[in-house]
């Protein structure tokens, strides 16, 4: 059963011959590498020409991530896809166990498992433990696919449609959603990729992301005409994500939608990842205040 392992790529040069090393060194075979970069300035290209007939690899002007996946979906012709971003990796056996899940129950059309979290040198500094996938959980924020470890079936992929450019800070994630739409999504409780946080990042753009997800999920209501508890799950999720990717400069709205959170669902507010604190009006610009009091006065500031 063939692998095609789908990377697009720009300016990663310092990060993507570690992504490929990490496909490469699977235990599995057979599977193919194809990466798309968008005309990289870096030494990108210099790397991909490295690894000769072990990957295959076009650089070219293109618009966007999205465009590049949709390229790379496009050329692949494994029955199993994974889209690794140029800057994550797979953990060793991640393939192998993507495979045997696959193989495990054919109706599947996703599976996902854990992610480590390292940061620009590599180092480890987290990691997840993601509850089972379900549907309304994942339209209501309560858990996420990572991308690093997520992988697909063609044929679910071409029923699902590619990546769409027009919500492309969160392109993935509608991507996840229309896909666990038309086939079951298992979790595998095991860890299959790494996630890397640095400074570069195109996921810091947290307006985009919650603007795109937004139209995502009212596309997908639109279209899909769910339950009347999946949309409330859905407006719910809508909510939480503009208040987790508003900065601390606009906490009014912030507390807004996190009010708003809470009219909608009660008892998000008893949620680990909720932040209750914001529920105080004003509390980001009196808690700032209070720090610069304290630092005024010698105190030191809380680790």
């Amino acid at each position: 059963m063939l692998v095609s392992i789908v990377i697009p790529s720009y300016n990663q040069g310092r990060f993507i011959r570690e992504t490929i090393d990490s496909v490469l060194a699977q235990d599995y075979r057979p599977i193919e590498v194809l990466v798309l970069d968008g005309a990289s300035k870096d030494d990108t290209v210099e790397v991909l020409r490295s690894y000769g007939s072990h990957i295959q690899w076009w650089s070219e002007p293109d618009k966007g991530v999205s465009d590049a996946v949709n390229k790379g979906l496009a050329r692949a012709i494994g029955s199993i896809v994974a889209i690794q971003s140029s800057d994550d990796t797979f953990l060793p056996g991640a393939i192998r166990a993507a495979v045997d899940a696959f193989a495990s129950d054919p109706s599947l059309g996703l599976i996902y498992g854990d992610v480590e979290y390292i940061d620009a040198a590599s180092n480890l500094i987290g990691r997840t433990n993601l509850p089972p996938f379900d549907l309304g959980a994942y339209l209501a924020k309560s858990l996420f696919i990572p991308q690093p470890s997520a992988f697909f079936t063609k044929a679910a992929a071409d029923r699902a449609g590619g990546w769409n450019e027009e919500v492309s800070y969160a392109a993935d994630a509608d991507f996840y959603l229309r896909l666990a739409t038309i086939a079951p999504v298992r979790k595998l409780d095991t860890l299959l990729g790494q996630y890397r946080y640095h400074e570069e990042q195109r996921d810091r753009i947290g307006g985009r992301i919650a603007r795109d997800w937004e139209k995502a999920v009212r596309a997908w209501i639109e279209r899909e005409k769910p339950s009347r508890t999946l949309r409330r799950k859905a407006e719910l999720g809508i909510r939480l994500t503009h208040a987790h990717y508003l900065g601390d400069a606009q906490w009014p709205r912030r507390t807004l939608e996190l009010y708003r959170a809470a009219l909608i669902a009660p008892s998000v507010v008893a949620r680990d990842d909720f932040p209750r604190r914001e529920l105080l009006p004003g509390r980001t610009p009196i808690w700032k205040f209070l720090s610069r009091v304290k630092r005024a006065m010698g105190f030191k500031p809380r680790s």
